[in-house]
């Protein structure tokens, strides 16, 4: 697993009104991007915590809960506690591990799938109608900036 590079502090950094600006472009970003999951979190069916795990899943196939704490950056039991209310909506199964009964692996179901795919597809559109306003080098410069940030903010998915 590679590490991310550290913060270059040599580097000029943005005023503090330039982060808060860039803070909310992102969010009006979020709204855009994602009105579906904008909608199921309105009506109280997934919170944002449950949804990026649920995407986790998906990309992952059966996962432990200790693993699934590392992701999340929670405790166990609160990722316990993330994972029964997917259950109870249909989104996960848990199993037990054949070789050993304590460990629980937890598995995205067909309904859990078909959300998460249902919302990256809406991404995608949005996306590449937002990259359509760029030229090419653009677009490169976006997808690469976003590589960086991901492999820095999430370097255990992977």
């Amino acid at each position: 697993m590679k590490s991310p590079s550290p913060v270059d502090q040599s580097r000029p950094s943005l005023c503090v009104a330039e982060v808060d600006a860039l803070a909310g472009m992102i969010m009006i970003m979020q709204r855009r991007f994602m009105p579906g999951l904008m909608g199921e979190l309105a009506r109280g069916k997934v919170s944002f915590p449950q949804f990026f795990l649920l995407g986790h899943l998906c990309s992952l196939g059966p996962t432990g809960m200790s693993r699934i704490a590392e992701l999340m950056g929670h405790s166990t039991p609160a990722a316990t506690g993330l994972v029964q209310r997917l259950e109870k909506l249909g989104h996960v199964s848990r199993s037990h591990e054949p070789n050993d009964r304590r460990k629980v692996m937890v598995t995205a179901t067909p309904k859990g799938a078909r959300l998460v795919e249902s919302i990256r597809r809406e991404m995608v559109r949005n996306l590449d109608k937002m990259m359509q306003l760029l030229d090419q080098e653009e677009q490169r410069a976006w997808l690469d900036i976003y590589k960086k940030i991901t492999d820095y903010s999430f370097p255990s998915h992977r």
